[in-house]
């Protein structure tokens, strides 16, 4: 057997219980009850689909004491995520729609995303795969290779992104069997990596991933997902600046979710954290209304004052484009509201 890597222990030891999580940020079920967090839990909830799971690193960040922390929110099963609203689905960016084959979604010009792996370090409560069927709709070592020949039969792709799950949940060398075997083909210019590891579990960022990236010849790009400033300490930052070393571009994707970052102040400072760590904020998204996560949704109307108060503060290269993506449209939709309505 393989030995365990330090991030694959972490892995292994990751919260999944509520008791210990609890415990571990000081507050009682009976705190968190009271402030409608949690739920009696049954078979048919919507969190017990999507059980917790929160890594140590991530969790070492939690506010003690504090149930409305932006970080904690974000991972906590919430009761609300049981109610069912209207306009919420299952697939809201129409991933299932866009599939051309196993693991395979196509949506834009030029660019196709391979589903890696079902599995994350940690499960975001607002995850709009939440309830995507990975079992049949993934790449796996089996289907790697038709994955492969679709690519280099469509002519007009130039980018593949790694998606998920996460795709350095893969092993090295699992992870990149698929880079290497997609640097190969010749039409394929870009290799994009949508991670949220390097902020989850900065300890992933290890010396033979570092040094595979450093290896490609291949224009790199990895979109990390954070969301509050908080998210982003020393280890976080040292994990970013590695991989920013080895020549590859860092960008930042975000989600507005209510009670996290929806206000210009955190996102402000979300963006000052983010340069520092050599990565551009890129893109803050509208919420995906997948079911249950209703709760995260931020108006419009507030959305685009947030970023118009952030626009007032910052040099355009730190300010994210509000987007909303939109199911069967050829590019992400900007949002954009009449403040005059």
């Amino acid at each position: 057997m393989i030995p365990e890597t330090e991030w694959q222990e972490e892995i292994s030891s990751s919260i999944r219980n509520i008791d210990e999580l609890a415990q571990r940020v000081q507050l009682s079920i009976a705190d968190l009850d009271t402030n409608k967090l949690l739920s009696n839990i049954n078979p048919e909830d919507q969190h017990t689909k999507f059980p917790l799971r929160v890594t140590e690193s991530y969790l070492r960040r939690v506010e003690v004491g504090n149930s409305k922390d932006p970080l904690l929110l974000q991972i906590l099963p919430t009761a609300t995520e049981n109610l069912h609203q209207t306009g919420y689905s299952l697939d809201p960016v129409g991933d299932c729609s866009a599939q051309k084959q196993d693991g395979v979604i196509q949506k834009y010009h030029g660019r196709a995303l391979l589903i890696t792996t079902p599995a994350c370090a940690i499960h975001c409560r607002y995850c709009f795969r939440r309830h995507y069927p990975y079992s049949e709709n993934r790449i796996s070592d089996t289907n790697l290779a038709e994955a492969i020949e679709w690519i280099k039969e469509e002519k007009s792709l130039n980018e593949i992104i790694l998606s998920g799950g996460d795709p350095m949940m893969l092993s090295n060398q699992r992870l990149f069997r698929v880079i290497d075997s997609i640097a190969e083909i010749p039409h394929i210019k870009t290799v994009r990596i949508h991670t949220r590891m390097p902020v989850v579990l900065p300890s992933r960022i290890d010396d033979m991933l570092i040094d595979r990236l450093s290896q490609l010849n291949i224009n790199k790009v990895v979109v990390i997902h954070a969301n509050h400033p908080n998210e982003i300490n020393s280890e976080v930052e040292s994990a970013l600046l590695r991989i920013k070393q080895s020549g590859t571009i860092l960008l930042n994707q975000s989600v507005l979710l209510k009670g996290v970052n929806d206000s210009a102040s955190t996102l402000k400072q979300l963006s000052l954290r983010l340069f520092d760590a050599g990565v551009i904020p890129y893109y803050l998204h509208t919420l995906d209304r997948v079911v249950g996560s209703h709760h995260f949704e931020v108006r419009d109307e507030i959305a685009v004052k947030i970023i118009k108060t952030l626009s007032s503060q910052l040099p355009g290269y730190l300010v994210p484009k509000l987007v909303r993506e939109i199911e069967g449209e050829s590019e992400k939709c900007a949002v954009e509201f009449s403040l005059t309505r």
